[in-house]
């Protein structure tokens, strides 16, 4: 399928997100979360890079709690 935009995350473009250990993956999104929210609403390439960086952030904690929820 194609798109007259570049989505966020493609699945099959993207690199696999490793899961980093719970307590690394909150530090980090702790850490882009309070960087991020000091971008400037009205700057879009400053929307782009915290939508970026926020959406990555997340992932890698998704991938860190479905760790801890399997136990491994």
């Amino acid at each position: 399928m194609t798109t007259s935009y570049n989505p966020l995350h493609d699945p099959e473009n993207d690199a696999h997100v490793l899961a980093p250990s719970l307590p690394q993956a909150i530090e980090r999104a702790r850490k882009v979360l309070d960087e991020k929210g000091r971008a400037n609403i009205h700057d879009r390439d400053a929307m782009i890079r915290a939508a970026y960086g926020l959406h990555y952030v997340l992932a890698a904690l998704l991938a860190a709690l479905d760790e801890e929820e399997n136990g491994q």
